[in-house]
């Protein structure tokens, strides 16, 4: 059997997420120390209590990732880890620390700062949308053309799963673009509530000063293949990967077609790690015949350490 961990991205986030784990055990309550220390935030509070914050970008993001690095961190002090790895968007932060390429301080300096840039490079008039239930190839060509047609940005932002693509750019771009996927067929136009337009080029700011971030950060050998968002395809060299999470910023998320080249490669079964179903949930769209299953709670944790 080939094991796939796959992290999910922003939009997963609950109130609470985690907490079994830093009250069950020492080593996830020590990732958390460590994120307290490497950013200043006291970021098990944010996790665990009611707080406005949670849901904004430069916090959400640390937080998300912080909780898959303990649910990680806890999956291999018991001696499970993947053959591969693959994470959406912020997720890929989580499996490059799973791939042995990123140590978890410094993952965890990179994110605090991937989420303040990307909430500071667009503040207001951007927008994403889901479309669902119409052709990627169409939706991808309407956006194109809504472009041409408007002067402004809109593109598509995320490949989840067949009858799930996310749109992203200017809020009227967006808007218009929506209303002609409806016009074209799509079953429903979802306003997604978001902070700012993720994955498209009016991020481009944010990944230039993610680069400079980059700079100093140590990016060791790849022990466990992972693939990358940007082209769906493995990475294979260690000092490859700086660039492609600059990219990343303002690239569309090629999920479904990285799920779809995994599976084609043999990987039978995948693991989401951390808080949420979404990913679980865009496997059963993409392929139902292998396994898939999540950790998120404590239940979760033991029916699958316990199998």
């Amino acid at each position: 059997m080939k094991r796939v961990f796959m992290f999910p991205g922003q939009g997963s986030q609950y109130v609470g997420m985690g907490k079994e784990f830093y009250d069950a055990m020492p080593e996830c309550r020590a990732v958390y120390e460590l994120a307290n220390e490497v950013t200043g935030l006291d970021v098990a509070a944010l996790c665990f209590e009611e707080n406005e914050k949670l849901n904004i970008t430069e916090y959400t993001q640390i937080c998300m990732l912080t909780t898959e690095a303990a649910v990680y961190t806890a999956l291999k002090e018991r001696g499970i880890e993947p053959d591969v790895t693959a994470g959406l968007s912020l997720g890929e932060y989580g499996a490059l620390i799973a791939s042995g390429a990123m140590d978890m301080r410094d993952a965890f300096s990179v994110v605090r700062k991937r989420g303040i840039y990307m909430q500071e490079a667009y503040p207001v008039g951007g927008a994403m949308s889901a479309i669902l239930g119409l052709d990627a190839e169409m939706i991808a060509e309407i956006c194109e053309k809504t472009a041409g047609e408007s002067g402004k940005v809109v593109s598509v932002a995320n490949y989840n799963c067949p009858g799930q693509i996310v749109i992203t750019g200017e809020a009227s771009a967006v808007e218009s673009a929506g209303a002609a996927c409806k016009e074209a067929g799509a079953k429903r136009v979802v306003p997604l509530k978001v902070s700012g337009p993720f994955h498209s080029a009016l991020l481009a700011d944010a990944g230039e000063k993610l680069g400079e971030a980059l700079e100093d950060v140590e990016i060791r050998p790849i022990r466990v293949p992972y693939l990358t968002n940007v082209t769906a395809d493995y990475v294979r060299e260690a000092k490859d990967v700086k660039g492609y999470l600059v990219r990343q910023v303002s690239s569309s998320v090629r999920w479904q077609q990285t799920i779809e080249r995994l599976i084609a490669d043999g990987a039978d079964e995948f693991v989401e790690i951390g808080p949420g179903r979404s990913l679980s949930g865009f496997m059963k769209k993409i392929n139902s015949d292998v396994i898939s299953c999540n950790i998120d709670t404590m239940e979760d944790f033991k029916k699958y350490v316990d199998r």
